[in-house]
């Protein structure tokens, strides 16, 4: 599946390169509108990264992500900073299909657990982001400024007795850079872990790495940049996904 992604901060579409605020990029454009025009050309999730929310769950977008549910044709996966029930309940109760959680399931795996069985698994998707030590991936927290000591295989072993289905995974190092993703790295996933909904997120700028993420087996790819800055269109990038 190919999921068109839109990150938020003070109400505008923007684009960090690595996680880093300091290197934002503000794109002028309607969040709404880019959501109807990608539905229209056969997307059918929609992905929204709260940054306001990431930094401080205190400035999370409610209206703004009230606003997107309400008139987006698609359903809606949103995360950012979710750090509590409250925090879940509320997107849910807002209409959110998926809620994302990232480096609380890390952290706190006691709470995410408890999440799981309330909520149920299918209303979240865990995002993990790694940086390679040694070609073994490291899961990364804290927006990517601190990097644990456990691995993406240990998280993901964690949680399947919980009936996780969707997992968001991310290189750090090719986040922003448009150089391609890291394709070695699903391909590994896939073999390991046929069932997951593995999303590849991170790199991707052409249409051959659209081909080359779906021949590594990635069930889905998040796409932002290369989206916002006109590299292709949904419906090229759908065609591309299912002629892999």
């Amino acid at each position: 599946m190919i999921i068109p992604a839109l990150d938020l901060s003070g109400g505008h579409v923007v684009r960090l390169k690595q996680g880093d605020f300091a290197q934002k990029t503000i794109f002028d454009v309607d969040p709404i509108k880019r959501i109807y025009d990608a539905a229209n050309q056969g997307a059918e999730l929609i992905h929204i990264v709260d940054l306001d929310g990431a930094k401080d769950p205190v400035l999370r977008q409610r209206a703004l992500i009230s606003k997107i549910v309400k008139a987006s044709p698609v359903p809606i996966q949103t995360g950012g900073g979710i750090r509590s029930e409250f925090d879940i309940r509320n997107l849910l109760d807002l209409g959110v299909e998926r809620v994302v959680v990232g480096s609380v399931a890390v952290k706190q795996p006691h709470l995410v657990r408890g999440w799981l069985k309330l909520f149920g698994a299918e209303h979240f998707t865990l995002a993990l982001d790694v940086r390679l030590t040694d070609n073994v991936p490291y899961v990364a927290t804290h927006g990517w400024l601190k990097t644990s000591d456990t691995t993406l295989d240990q998280i993901l072993r964690h949680y399947l007795p919980y009936h996780i289905k969707h997992v968001l995974v991310t290189d750090i190092s090719k986040d922003g850079m448009m150089k391609g993703a890291n394709n070695s790295l699903y391909a590994s996933l896939y073999a390991k872990y046929p069932d997951l909904d593995i999303i590849a997120s991170g790199g991707i700028s052409s249409l051959d790495d659209i081909r080359n993420v779906a021949r590594a087996r990635a069930k889905s790819v998040v796409l932002g940049r290369s989206l916002l800055e006109g590299k292709f269109s949904v419906e090229e990038a759908i065609k591309c996904w299912q002629n892999a």
